[in-house]
């Protein structure tokens, strides 16, 4: 007898931007596919001819250089899904097409250019009574997942994320290119207003911001401090938070996590417990009569686990993980962190 995924009809979805992002979207529904996922790449949009050759020869799924070119051709649902992964300028009116064709989507980060068109989406979503999804990845990262389950109460988060300098993503600064990221995963991890903001950033390499540091307190008296560059010689992934008794340390990019019992480790400065994580991380052993554990993260690709969770609420038509409004709430505090930024610049004469 055949299983659910075998039985059900497979989803068809398109691809809107065969960039970068769109390139990996391609990917995955490929492999999930092969895999035996009820899923078939329908089509690719993208306006780039060069692009578009490229991902429909790789792919072998006819190309269109417009959503309404495409529409017009699979014909009234001839779609069910589509990943929107063109640059953040343009999520809107993608956004607001396919909505209208009640097609369910996957929205890269950020949601929006700005917060009114963030609401437009929400709105025309409800409207259409659609999924939408917002493609903050690390919310699937296996070490945020293995995180989430020993929450309690956290009360001081330090957040690093570091790259090199490349052409990619910069219609928008580093707020709302990386530290996005970060911000979406402690407000879910908090969940708690933010009270105040203060920050500063500085244009190295490009004409917007690219790098910023940022502290956050939360109504509940839980801090943040969060660092973003994309102008780093290294590329650094990381999360560390303090809760009561345990203090964790979470590597993106490893998919590791680290747990220190703090009633042991009493008296030591939050730099000592990240030196003892960092050595952990590195093969060392802890300090006598201190409790450290590695705690277990089963592995996997953020993308496909986002993708496979957006996949399973639109044929639930369940909830998604990352609700468009969860993509408006990070949109609003990178916005406000950066009106911030501006003010700092304006005070100091930067």
């Amino acid at each position: 007898m055949a299983g659910p995924a075998e039985a059900a009809a497979p989803l068809r979805v398109a691809v809107v931007g065969a960039g970068a992002f769109g390139r990996n979207h391609l990917r995955v529904y490929r492999e999930l596919q092969q895999a035996g996922v009820p899923v078939v790449i329908a089509a690719v949009v993208d306006r780039d001819a060069d692009a578009l050759s490229a991902a429909t020869a790789q792919y072998s799924v006819p190309g269109f250089a417009t959503i309404e070119d495409c529409l017009k051709t699979l014909g009234a649902g001839g779609l069910d899904a589509a990943s929107v992964c063109v640059p953040t300028m343009a999520h809107a009116e993608c956004a607001a097409t396919l909505l209208a064709a009640a097609i369910d989507l996957l929205i890269e980060k950020p949601l929006a250019a700005s917060l009114a068109e963030a609401d437009e989406i929400v709105r025309l979503a409800s409207k259409h009574g659609r999924i939408a999804q917002v493609g903050h990845l690390e919310r699937f990262n296996p070490a945020v997942l293995a995180a989430r389950s020993l929450l309690n109460r956290p009360m001081f988060f330090e957040v690093h994320r570091l790259s090199v300098f490349t052409p990619r993503s910069l219609d928008v600064d580093v707020v709302l290119d990386l530290m996005i990221h970060d911000l979406d995963i402690v407000m879910s991890l908090v969940s708690s207003p933010v009270r105040e903001v203060r920050a500063v950033g500085l244009p190295v390499l490009s004409r917007k911001v690219d790098i910023a540091n940022v502290r956050l307190e939360f109504e509940n008296g839980c801090i943040a401090n969060f660092t973003a560059s994309r102008v780093s010689t290294e590329r650094v992934r990381k999360m560390r938070f303090f809760q009561p008794h345990q203090y964790l340390s979470l590597d993106f990019a490893r998919q590791d996590l680290l747990m220190i019992d703090v009633t042991a480790a009493a008296g030591l400065e939050p730099s000592q417990l990240a030196a003892m994580a960092n050595a952990a991380a590195l093969g060392g052993h802890p300090s006598p009569g201190l409790s450290l554990r590695k705690v277990p993260v089963e592995p996997g690709e953020p993308l496909r686990l986002e993708i496979a969770a957006f996949l399973e609420a639109v044929r639930t038509r369940s909830e998604p993980v990352v609700t468009v409004e969860n993509g408006r709430a990070a949109l609003a505090l990178a916005l406000e962190i950066n009106a911030a930024i501006a003010s700092h610049a304006q005070r100091t004469g930067l």
